[in-house]
Formats: C-alpha cells, structure tokens, sequence
C-alpha cells in the first residue's frame, strides 16, 4: 500500500491552509495501533511519500501530480492521496482511468464542483473538467452525500446523467445505498473513492472551507468505506480539503486518519 501526500492548494486562498493537512495526517495515523478490522498499522509496509512541485506553476504542479500518480498506479495496486484541496483529485483521477477499461469514480462531497471550468481546475470544477476532458458519463460517476449544487451544475449534471444520492436518500436507506454502490463498484474493472472532507457534517468536520450543515456521520461514512475497500477491485481513494487552520481540538485532522486507516 502506498500513501502519497499532495500539499496543492488551488482557489484564489479560499483552501489555504489544507496544504498542511497531509503531514499532520500522517503524524495522527501514527497513533493509531489498530483500525476496526483488527489490521495492525505497520509503517514498514506502508510506503508513505510525497509528490514535489512549484506551488508558482500550477499547470507544471498537475502535470507533475498526473504524471507521478500514473506511475503509482501502475506499480501498486492500491493507492492512497492525501490533499490538498480537491483540485488534486482531477490529476490523480485522470491517471486511475487511464489504468481501466471500465473505471468508477465514487465521489463523496458536499458540492458537485461542476461550475464552468478554467484553463486549470480549481476545487470548485475539478469534476466538470475532468467529465468534459475524459468523456465520462453515468456510468462511471456516483456523487454522494452532495447537498449544496448551484443551477449552472444542475443543467449540467442533468445533461450528462449523472447520478446524485442526496442527504434524503441516504437517511432513508443508508445500507441499501452502501448495498447499491457496492454493486455498482463490482461491475466496474476497478473503482476509486474521492473523498471531500465536508461531505461530513460540520459536527464532526469542523475543519474545512466550505462545511454544509445537514451532512454524513463520520460512523457512516466509515461504515461505507469499510464495506467498499473490501472488494477486490478497490483501486484507492483520496482525502481532500482537511484544513488544519480551521479544526477545532485537532478533530477534523484525526478523523482523516481514521478514515486512512481504514482504508490501508
């Protein structure tokens, strides 16, 4: 298993700060003995690295981002990103579907980042970039958890047909989603989980940009993941806009490594 740290930030200042989450991460998972599973967290097997670019050039910064990730897939299996704000997850993405012939993106945010996209992404419409970019259609994008979309992405999405499993869903039937995503995962040559720290409810994320009331538990988000990474075609995930500068009482920074440990 490899864990690779991202310490990209790209918004015009509104996520600095989650440049800080990737090290501060790894310092929390280092106090975890155990994960829920009763796996043991042996650092020796985990090959825990980071990514260096010039935060100055962004579009050197993501080509620099594809290009290592690429590599990383093709030697491990399994990967794991740790962000960064979510613009970090438009290279690595690109570089997973290129590893699949028939890939899927679970993606659990609070916001669809579909806005009308730049010349380079930002955290806000990474995701629209990459679907226009790649060619991606419903069936290999899932949005979880979303709960705040501006009209311009509801056109959008509406358009493209891609499917959104709102708070109302999921309150009413968590285990069949999770029953749902499961199946949708195993049709799929392989599959990669997104993660945007503010698809949690601010209560036990406090320390990110953009919280939206109404959000996930961290119990089920964990719940989910643990199912999900089960499969055998679990290809890796991402932890993205954790902002260390905003936590309270380290929270939101310890749940990422909660959430990491999981996953190894």
């Amino acid at each position: 298993m490899q864990i690779t740290k991202i310490k990209l930030v790209n918004s015009m200042g509104k996520t600095k700060g989650c440049e800080l989450a990737p090290d501060l991460v790894i310092d929390e998972l280092r106090r975890i003995g155990h994960n829920e599973k009763g796996t043991r967290i042996d650092f020796d097997q985990l090959n825990i690295r980071e990514i260096g670019f010039d935060m100055n050039n962004l579009e050197e910064a993501l080509f620099n981002i594809q290009r290592d990730s690429r590599t990383s897939f093709e030697k491990h299996f399994k990967n794991l990103f740790i962000g960064g704000d979510h613009n970090i997850s438009y290279s690595v993405c690109k570089s997973f579907l290129k590893t699949e012939k028939n890939p899927l993106i679970l993606i659990f945010d609070a916001h669809a980042d579909c806005m009308q996209a730049g010349k380079e992404p930002t955290h806000e419409e990474w995701l629209r970039k990459l679907l226009e970019e790649e060619h991606l259609g419903s069936s290999n994008i899932v949005m979880i958890s979303t709960r705040n979309i501006w009209k311009e992405e509801v056109e959008f999405i509406r358009r493209n047909k891609i499917t959104i499993i709102s708070m109302d869903v999921l309150q009413e039937d968590l285990h069949g989603v999770c029953d749902m995503l499961m199946e949708r995962a195993r049709s799929s040559s392989g599959f990669y989980v997104s993660i945007d720290i503010d698809c949690l409810d601010p209560a036990f994320a406090p320390g990110t940009g953009y919280i939206e009331p109404g959000g996930l538990s961290s119990r089920e988000l964990i719940y989910m993941l643990k199912r999900l990474v089960m499969l055998d075609n679990f290809r890796g995930a991402d932890i993205v806009e954790i902002n260390p500068k905003k936590d309270i009482n380290n929270m939101t920074v310890r749940l990422g490594a909660k959430l990491l440990s999981e996953m190894v």
